[in-house]
């Protein structure tokens, strides 16, 4: 099963046991594959824990308003660069694809701060 991921489709990433396998075979893999999935969940807490841990509130704020701004100035370079039906110079087309590319990045970067909360890598920020 794959699902629909920003702008993007990504697979599923969750064990979907095969219909004709053995009952018995399938609980087996399925206890196999959670002993995986704890031990990938317990690295990620402990590195991302270690690597972020001042990760609050405030740091989800200022990269929420450093996205917001990125935005802004990439859709005002294009509207600047089209302005009057202008078709955009090479060097304007370059600082528009360069704002757009910071912009993607910085809005991956929440969702994956958003995600490590969620699956519990990092603490719930708090005020």
């Amino acid at each position: 099963m794959s699902k629909l991921v920003g702008h993007r489709r990504t697979a599923g990433d969750h064990f979907e046991p095969d219909e004709a396998d053995d009952p018995k075979a399938q609980r087996q893999l399925r206890g196999q594959l959670e002993q995986i999935d704890y031990a990938a969940y317990d690295a990620n807490r402990k590195v991302l824990g270690a690597t972020l841990s001042d990760v609050g509130m405030q740091k989800f704020q200022q990269l929420g308003l450093a996205t917001a701004q990125c935005r802004a100035r990439w859709v005002a370079a294009a509207l600047a660069a089209t302005e009057g039906s202008r078709i955009p110079t090479p060097e304007q087309v370059q600082k528009i694809s360069h704002l757009r590319t910071a912009y993607e990045e910085l809005t991956a970067v929440y969702d994956a701060m958003r995600r490590m909360v969620e699956r519990g890598y990092l603490p719930h920020p708090s005020a």
